[in-house]
Parts: structure tokens; C-alpha cells; sequence
């Protein structure tokens, strides 16, 4: 077979529906990838080194809160899943949605990344494409991928390389096909091959000129979502001070019609994406003797915000509770957003964690976290009614989730503090 001919048999079997996908790492990411595949009838296999994972999605139990059982069964049907690399030779398609966290000194992690493509390089063969999906900094694609695979290939000819920024947001209920796919390539041929993969699943394509400006742009994404919600918080902050409403604040500024977008303040930030990613560009730029000084400013913030909460929460406590034994404190939400199971970065265990070393006596209530190791101890969510909300001395909304019966929370809460903006009551309330 000639080296020229691999392009072509590749796009024919993605015109026709006939390529086989891989996806590598099944979190909220890859299984919505394989979810959209099968919905239009593309086979996949999912891998992920999770073996409790993979052993419930073979059984089509959902491990997600946001992703019904049938929807798992339904994908049995097209697809399987592992936890090994044999079967990476079959696929004609790899995508990699691996986790790309920062390391305590907030340098960036790629060792889920590098061990993937360790561990699969000797079973690659000529002809396949492979498409990076983590978010990460501008360079990663060709330095860490590319290169290892252009001792074994020649990219663009007989191995094809791309990469195209996820953008899946947990919680929401936005279609798949509705979110306009960003795609970029090693080569001409590796950025065809990736559109019209994409174009499979997805109504709109939009191509980048290079991987570095596809890679860059996902940062830009998430800065911009990190700036603005520093800002909000820092806002709060002073308004506080000033003893200003900051949500009225911002609903007065949202009447303007134009150049102006909404961010509500919170407890601190979580997820994977926007407490991580402007240190990724920080990390970055300093390569580039270049220092991102305000995209770290506002990473800063975000933590100060969530150090400023906890203070503030102790500072009630002691003033508002007048009871002399154990304070009880109810936190409700534990996860970083609301709607979804994920604790990453999450706000809501550090502020347990921190309250817990106090000696206060903690339990969390969250309808997608059922138990959880908090400061070496497991604790189980518990039901929200009556007689459990007058057990404890003061409530705290940390992440608010839509199911709350939140007139149930707010009539029978003793102290109520809210981080979100969402409730309101005259006597014992206070908004952080």
C-alpha cells in the first residue's frame, strides 16, 4: 500500500460512517464524545483506567449524574469499553480527553497525556488520526504528541495528527451538535481529516490556522471566564465593605444593552478548566520572557475569594450563634457547580475542610455527592426536611443546586448564610 493512499481510505471511512473511534479517558468529556458518536451511529471504543467505572458503564449503569442509564445501554449497542490499550490498533480514530491539572507550584501536569501516548505508541499503526481534546498550553500537540509519533510516522502522510479544544459543559442542556467545533491540524491533510470527523456529529465547523492558535484559543475561553468572575468576586468584596447589594448591582448593570455580560459572585471557583488554566498560560508566557501578570492576578483573587468566605462564615458563627456547646453547621453543596457531581477544585470541601479543623460539628447535604472523605473523615450527604434543617445551629448555601427545596431552607434555617445570591429572608440571614 502506498503512503499517499492512507489519507484518502481515512476520509472515505469517515464519509461513509465506517471508522472506528477510540476515546481515551471516559469522564464528563469522552462519554459525551461517544454519546454523540452513537448517536450518529459511529462506533467507539472508550478507554479509561478506572476499572470501577468501566465495569458499571459495561454493565450500562451511568457513573453520571447528567447521563441517564438507557443512554449508557444504548451506547453497549454500538460501542464497548477497556481499561488496556490492545484493541488501539483497531481504531481508525484516537481522541485523548485526559485531565491536565497544574502540580502544587502550579506548573502544569501533562503526565496523563504522556503516559497515554507511552503506553499506545507501539500499538499505533499507519492511517489513523489522532486528536487531542485536553485543554493545555500552545506547543503541547506538536511537542509532546507530534514528536513522539514522528519517530515512528511521517505526520501528514501515513499518521495524522490534530488538535480540536472540548467544549462540553457539565449541567447544561445544550445539544452536542449545537456547539460549534474548533479544528486545527499538524498538516493540511490532518486538519481535512478532523473536520470532517467532526462534521459528523456537529453542525458547525470553524478551522484554525495552526495548533498552537486552536490550543491558545481554549485558554482564552477559560481566562476570560476567570477574569470576569475575579472581578465580580473582588466587587463583592468591596461592596460588602461599603455595605452595597452586589447582585442588585448587577442587575442595574445589566440593563445596559450593550457591552456588558453578566457574572455572579460566589463562594470561590472549581472545576477542572478555570482555577487551572490561567496558570497554564502564566507557566507559558514566562517561557516566552513574558509575564501574564493580570490572568495571575485574577487566579489569585479567586482563592482569596474563597479564604475571605471562610472567614467571613466564622465571623457570623461566633457573633450570631449565642449557644455555649458545639456549634452545628449544615453546608449545602459540595460540588463546584451546580447540577453535577464534580468535586474538582471545589469550593465547598475546602470551606468544610477549613470549618472541620475549627472543631465545628460539620454534615453536608448534596442531591449528586452521596459520601465523601472530608479532612480524613467520611461523611454521607443527608436529606433535606424540616426536622434536619432545626437540628443545626446555622445553614450555609454553598453550591445551589436546583433540586433544594429552597422555601423549606429558608423558614426553617436558624442562621442562613448564602454565598450564591439565590435566597432571601429579614432576620438571621446574611449573603456572602
Amino acid at each position: 500500500m502506498k503512503k499517499e493512499n492512507y489519507y484518502k481510505i481515512l476520509k472515505s471511512k469517515i464519509k461513509k460512517k465506517k471508522c472506528l473511534v477510540g476515546i481515551i479517558g471516559i469522564g464528563f468529556v469522552g462519554m459525551k464524545l461517544m454519546l454523540q458518536f452513537n448517536n450518529k451511529k459511529i462506533k467507539t471504543i472508550g478507554f479509561d483506567k478506572d476499572l470501577k467505572k468501566i465495569n458499571l458503564l459495561k454493565r450500562g449503569i451511568s457513573p453520571y449524574s447528567y447521563i441517564k442509564n438507557k443512554d449508557i445501554k444504548n451506547v453497549k449497542k454500538f460501542s464497548s469499553f477497556k481499561s488496556n490499550f490492545e484493541s488501539i490498533d483497531k481504531c481508525d480514530v484516537i481522541i485523548i480527553c485526559l485531565p491536565t491539572p497544574v502540580k502544587k507550584n502550579t506548573k502544569p501536569d501533562l503526565s496523563n497525556i504522556s503516559q497515554a501516548i507511552a503506553q499506545i505508541l507501539n500499538r499505533i499503526r499507519p492511517g489513523q488520526l489522532l486528536i487531542l481534546e485536553s485543554t493545555t498550553y500552545p506547543g503541547t500537540t506538536r511537542d509532546i504528541i507530534a514528536k513522539k509519533i514522528s519517530l515512528r510516522f511521517q505526520i501528514g502522510n501515513d499518521y495524522f495528527v490534530s488538535f480540536s479544544p472540548e467544549r462540553e459543559n457539565p449541567g447544561s442542556n445544550m445539544k452536542f451538535e449545537n456547539i460549534t467545533k474548533v479544528c486545527s491540524g499538524f498538516s493540511n491533510k490532518c486538519l481535512d481529516l478532523s473536520k470532517n470527523l467532526y462534521q459528523k456529529i456537529v453542525k458547525k465547523i470553524v478551522t484554525a490556522s495552526s495548533l498552537e492558535e486552536a490550543e491558545m484559543s481554549k485558554l482564552l475561553e477559560n481566562i476570560y471566564r476567570s477574569v470576569n468572575i475575579g472581578l465580580v468576586n473582588e466587587l463583592k468584596i468591596i461592596s460588602r465593605a461599603m455595605k452595597l447589594n452586589i447582585h442588585n448591582i448587577i442587575k442595574l448593570a445589566s440593563t445596559k444593552p450593550f457591552g456588558f455580560q453578566s457574572f455572579y459572585p460566589g463562594p470561590g471557583i472549581g472545576g477542572h478548566c478555570i482555577p487551572i488554566d490561567p496558570y497554564y498560560l502564566y507557566w507559558r508566557a514566562r517561557e516566552f520572557n513574558e509575564e501574564a501578570r493580570f490572568v495571575k492576578l485574577a487566579g489569585e483573587i479567586n482563592v482569596r475569594t474563597t479564604n475571605w468566605t471562610i472567614k467571613n462564615i466564622i465571623k457570623i458563627i461566633k457573633k450570631e450563634n449565642k449557644k455555649n456547646y458545639r456549634t452545628k453547621i449544615l453546608i449545602l453543596g459540595l460540588a463546584y457547580k451546580k447540577n453535577i457531581e464534580d468535586l474538582r477544585e471545589s469550593a465547598g470541601i475546602k470551606i468544610m475542610t477549613s470549618l472541620l479543623k475549627k472543631k465545628y460539628f460539620l454534615e453536608y447535604s448534596d442531591p449528586y455527592v452521596k459520601s465523601e472523605v472530608i479532612n480524613r473523615v467520611r461523611k454521607k450527604s443527608i436529606k433535606i426536611n424540616k426536622k434536619n434543617i432545626k437540628k443545626f445551629d446555622c445553614v450555609i448555601l454553598v453550591t445551589d443546586h436546583d433540586k433544594y427545596n429552597y422555601k423549606l431552607i429558608t423558614k426553617y434555617s436558624k442562621i442562613l448564610i448564602d454565598t450564591r445570591g439565590k435566597i432571601y429572608r429579614k432576620n438571621n440571614f446574611f449573603r456572602l
